[in-house]
Parts: structure tokens; C-alpha cells; sequence
């Protein structure tokens, strides 16, 4: 039986998982008969086999390097700054402090290549459904701890966290779907499908906006937030599109490119980690352009549409490279 009080114990991240991987399950399968019947098309074969198995690879990873986070992150705990008292704002606490990190977390993968290569897997499907929450950034066990060690510095015990983690991630899985329109009152809250449907897209007006999980709150706060427009219908996936479909070239698809940026002749070393760590989109001669470059033109070309021009604006970043 299920035991709510074992959520907060060592075991719970898989007392959580345990109990919703059935639910989920038989949702996508009320979702894939809604898609079916009304013929949406919102689901296709390989791509959902292509969501169990980097969900599988990223779990594989995830028990290997349970036993490295949690000693780091139990470092961080062991030299805490404040003690909390258990009760009910403190878990209020814990939940609010993990949301952020992961607010912040989600935001590095965006902005940065390296992170950007690893977080990518999750955005390369053409399709959106409950599925795709499960096509997990594979290689994020390696470093994701690095994000919530501050919240062990200063006093959440590091089982706490995961559990928030756990708890918000099952909850961000639920929002990966096109078949929920509005979720009313709730809209201004918590992130929603709406919400992360915008996250998913790659029109430029879309690109790297909501980047919360659970709250949307930390959108509005910096400046992420993006509310669905029907007058920009979303497209998915990511551009340059990628042209096979095998996973292993999804998986690995930005690391390629970088490591042929990298490998450019006639660059400093300067210039290679720059490659890493800069915007997906940086060029070291000035012929790419990032989000931003990318984002400013298109409110340029709006003002200017709207002061009577008819400017022809592209719906999605053009690839200039591949």
C-alpha cells in the first residue's frame, strides 16, 4: 500500500516515481486514443520509442551517479549555514528553493553550449505529447546535483531535495501535452501545458521562454514569461532540423557540431572554450546569431509592421550552419 509519510524518508524519489510511472502510463494511452480519434496526430511510433529509451539511458545514469551526488551534496549539507526546523514551512521551503534551482538550472541549459548539447534531446522532437516528458537530457545525472548542492549549503537535507525534485518532475511531465487548452485561475500560477507548450516551440518569438517547472512565478520575476499566442501557432522541435531520426545521432547531434566548431584551424584556446560555453548560436566571426540577435530583430520587424510596413518575418531561426 501506498504509505504518503514514506515520501519524505531515503526512499522517497522512488517511492515517488514507483506509484506515477503506472499512472502516466495508462494516460499516454488515453491521450494516444484522444489523438487517434480526433485525429490529431500528436503521436508517432519511433519518436515515442525514442522517449522510453532516453528515459531508460537517463534513469541507468542516474542510479550510477546517485551515490557521487548525494556525497556531494552531503558535503554541502554537512558544512550547512542555517538548521531548519521540520514542519510544514519548511517543506513550502524546500519545494519554493527547488523550483528556483531548477528555474536556474533550466535557464544554463539554454544558455550555454555544453549544457545546451546534453538538454537538446528533450527539445528535438517535431511531436508534444505527455510522451515527450519522459525524453529525458540523458547526461544530466552528471552534473545536475551541482545545481541543487546550494540548497543543501544552506540547510535542506540533500533527501529533501529530491524528493522535491521528484515530486515537481512528475508534475512537469503532466504539462507536456497539446490536449488541455487553459487551466483557468491556475494560469497565472503554475506553469502549464499552455506554458510549456510556448517552451517547446521554436518560433523565434517562443525561443527560451518558461523555463520553470512548477511555478511560473520565476518567469515573470526575470523576464523569461511568454504567454501563448494564437496568432503564432507553435511548431516544435528544434532548427536546424536534424535529418535522421536514429537515436543515436539525436543524442549526440550538438556535441558533433561542437566538436567541429572546436576544431576549427587557425582559432585561439580562448576561442574553442568560448565554443563550449557561449550561446548555442555564437560564431566567433560574427556570422551567427543568437536568441537574443534573433529576438530583436523580430520586435524590430513587428513595430515596424505595426507603423504600416509589411516586412516578411521568418516563423523559426534560418539555419546558417549544419
Amino acid at each position: 500500500m501506498f504509505n504518503l509519510s514514506t515520501m519524505f524518508e531515503v526512499e522517497g524519489p522512488d517511492v515517488v516515481y514507483t506509484w506515477t510511472i503506472p499512472v502516466f502510463a495508462a494516460i499516454i494511452f488515453m491521450e494516444m486514443a484522444y489523438s487517434h480519434f480526433n485525429k490529431e496526430k500528436i503521436y508517432e511510433t519511433k519518436d515515442v520509442a525514442t522517449n522510453v529509451l532516453f528515459a531508460l539511458l537517463n534513469y541507468g545514469l542516474d542510479i550510477i551517479m546517485k551515490g557521487f551526488s548525494l556525497f556531494v551534496m552531503m558535503f554541502f549539507y554537512h558544512h550547512r549555514i542555517f538548521d531548519w526546523q521540520e514542519g510544514i514551512w519548511y517543506w513550502i521551503a524546500v519545494f519554493l528553493a527547488q523550483d528556483f534551482a531548477y528555474y536556474v538550472h533550466h535557464y544554463v541549459d539554454h544558455h550555454s553550449r555544453v549544457f545546451w548539447a546534453v538538454h537538446i534531446t528533450h527539445h528535438n522532437s517535431d511531436y508534444f505529447n505527455i510522451s515527450t516528458g519522459f525524453r529525458s537530457p540523458v547526461f544530466q545525472p552528471l552534473y545536475r546535483y551541482l545545481f541543487f548542492s546550494p540548497l543543501a549549503f544552506i540547510g535542506f537535507h540533500p533527501w529533501h531535495i529530491l524528493v522535491a525534485y521528484s515530486a515537481i518532475q512528475i508534475y512537469g511531465t503532466f504539462v507536456h501535452t497539446q490536449s488541455i487548452k487553459s487551466m483557468g485561475f491556475l494560469e497565472y500560477i503554475l506553469v502549464t501545458p499552455s506554458h510549456h507548450r510556448v517552451h517547446h516551440a521554436c518560433n523565434i518569438k517562443y525561443l527560451d521562454r518558461n523555463m520553470g517547472m512548477g511555478l511560473i512565478i520565476w518567469d515573470k520575476i526575470f523576464g523569461t514569461f511568454e504567454k501563448e499566442d494564437p496568432e503564432v501557432p507553435v511548431k516544435y522541435g528544434v532548427y536546424p532540423k536534424i535529418k535522421s531520426k536514429a537515436p543515436a545521432t539525436m543524442l549526440f547531434y550538438e556535441w558533433r557540431r561542437i566538436g567541429k566548431d572546436i576544431r576549427q584551424p587557425g582559432i585561439s584556446f580562448i576561442t574553442r572554450i568560448k565554443y563550449l560555453f557561449f550561446s548555442p548560436r555564437w560564431r566567433h566571426d560574427g556570422t551567427g546569431k543568437t536568441v537574443k540577435q534573433y529576438q530583436k530583430e523580430y520586435r524590430e520587424k513587428m513595430i515596424s509592421k505595426k507603423d504600416g510596413g509589411q516586412p516578411q518575418q521568418p516563423e523559426v531561426p534560418e539555419p546558417e550552419y549544419t
